[in-house]
């Protein structure tokens, strides 16, 4: 099945804006972006496929349910890349903007029903991660196609896939400066607010005012900040975190009662049992981890050694992220996890690989991206990215391959004797641009930091963002090729 027949909804038409010149090149825009999606058809078979895979059949009204929730999910994860905001933000931004209610079709004759952050917040998982990528490879695809290309762009010519520009940045985790001695306060707040909430719904323990110990840590916290311009920083800073370490398992003890109690007598309260196990997983993350971290603060405070990147704990609640090690002036390290992109000459990304593990070194990933690009677009004519990807290896691989070696090598006399070559000159001066596209993405789609958490949630969310930015140059390009349609009308004219 492939559409579903029911009566459209009243969609009410925008008003008229005069003056305001930024707001109607964003408006153009984003009519622009619903074009696409919907006159094309790409929207409704990315739904409908999504629909056909559901368990057990579905009556006309469940379908016709379906299909407008998958459309809201997709068009508000759009709206989230697009504008930057958080769940909260856009969630309020759209109940109180004709145009994002047009957009979502959240606006009727009788009303309008937007979605509360939570709701917007489970849209953005509701497609799994392959679909999405595989929408963003057909969106790509049709504009590489002449007639389709057409119709989208308002232009006789697609756009090509031959030419590839690739780089790799450090997608920042939301997490503080990873200092040892502040993650027993991230610990102490975790279970001490978590033995507050268990004692709110009447399961008790003996324990002093659960307060009093957050209000001691932090005291702890602030000397420890302080000490380190005193005369002998050291000693003291060692005689704190031994005050820290005593108070840390005080606190860990009355957490692993409650802990006991609350997996013990869990039905006394107004909780299921997945409420109640959701608290009881939450304690017992940060339980698992905080030996570990007693011991890496042990080691870098009294014991002075350092400790290895692999044995660090960065961050108690993302247990996936990495030291990376960056060399640049802002920043010397960052801690998060690797991004590959890489985009064809008009700026559209067409792969991309979000690294789970510590990232390899970015000559490796030349040759598994030139074949996933050929799988689903064309074996492309050459290949431009900056020193960190040469190697020999892939200066051979890329001659058996017969594409253009336009990596800028590490050996100062290649470089200066490939500078002599026109094409190598300027695909080396094209790659400029990947870099300001690297900045964009990470600034203006996923954010300063990404705010989601856990690492397969941030690969949904680079995927929604990879798609939420394609569109938009799509749908810039056509806007400013309609006004050059309209503006040679009325010249002809």
């Amino acid at each position: 099945m492939n559409t579903i027949d029911f009566q459209p909804e009243l969609r009410p038409a925008l008003p008229t804006v005069f003056g305001a010149k930024e707001y109607r090149e964003f408006r153009a825009t984003l009519e622009e972006m619903d074009r696409i999606l919907t006159v094309t058809g790409i929207e409704n078979r990315f739904i409908m496929r999504r629909i056909n895979v559901m368990d057990g059949p579905l009556s006309p009204k469940k379908m016709q349910w379906h299909y407008r929730t998958l459309r809201l999910g997709l068009r508000y994860s759009l709206l989230l890349g697009i504008t930057g905001d958080s769940y909260r933000k856009l969630s309020c931004h759209v109940a109180d903007s004709q145009l994002f209610q047009w957009f979502t079709h959240t606006s009727a004759v009788d009303g309008i029903r937007p979605v509360s952050k939570s709701t917007i917040e489970r849209f953005e998982k509701m497609f799994p991660d392959k679909e999405v990528g595989e929408l963003i490879h057909t969106i790509n695809r049709a504009v590489g196609d002449e007639a389709e290309a057409k119709e989208l762009l308002y232009r006789e010519t697609e756009l090509r896939f031959d030419e590839i520009f690739a780089d790799t940045t450090c997608v920042k985790a939301n997490i503080h400066f990873p200092v040892d001695w502040v993650l027993l306060r991230d610990a102490t707040r975790t279970l001490i607010n978590t033995v507050i909430l268990i004692r709110s719904k009447g399961i008790k323990y003996r324990i002093g005012v659960p307060a009093d110990f957050l209000k001691e840590m932090n005291k702890l916290c602030i000397e420890m900040t302080h000490v380190r311009k005193k005369k002998d920083a050291k000693k003291k800073r060692k005689r704190i975190f031994r005050r820290m370490k005593k108070l840390m398992k005080i606190i860990q003890s009355h957490a692993l009662n409650y802990h006991r109690e609350l997996a013990a007598r869990w039905s006394e309260t107004d909780w299921s049992e997945v409420e109640a196990q959701v608290v009881l997983d939450r304690m017992q993350k940060i339980l698992n981890q905080l030996p570990q971290a007693i011991d890496q603060a042990h080691e870098r405070i009294i014991g002075e050694r350092r400790v290895a990147n692999k044995d660090k704990i960065l961050s108690l609640y993302e247990s996936e992220l990495h030291v990376l090690v960056r060399g640049k002036a802002g920043a010397e390290v960052e801690f998060g996890n690797a991004l590959y992109l890489a985009e064809q000459s008009e700026g559209l990304i067409v792969d991309w690989q979000f690294i789970k593990d510590q990232p390899p070194g970015d000559n490796k990933l030349v040759k598994k991206s030139i074949e996933r690009i050929s799988e689903e677009y064309c074996l492309p004519k050459s290949y431009a990215a900056d020193r960190g990807f040469d190697s020999p290896t892939n200066q051979i691989e890329l001659e058996e391959l017969n594409l253009v070696n336009a990596i800028c090598p590490r050996s100062i006399e290649l470089l200066k004797e490939k500078l002599e070559d026109k094409e190598f000159s300027g695909l080396q001066k094209r790659r400029g641009q990947t870099e300001a596209r690297i900045g964009i993405f990470k600034n203006a789609y996923l954010g300063k930091p990404l705010r989601s958490k856990g690492f397969k949630n941030r690969g949904v969310r680079i995927e929604w963002c990879i798609l939420s930015h394609n569109l938009w140059k799509l749908a810039c390009m056509a806007a400013q090729r309609k006004e050059e349609i309209a503006a040679d009308l009325a010249k002809a004219a």
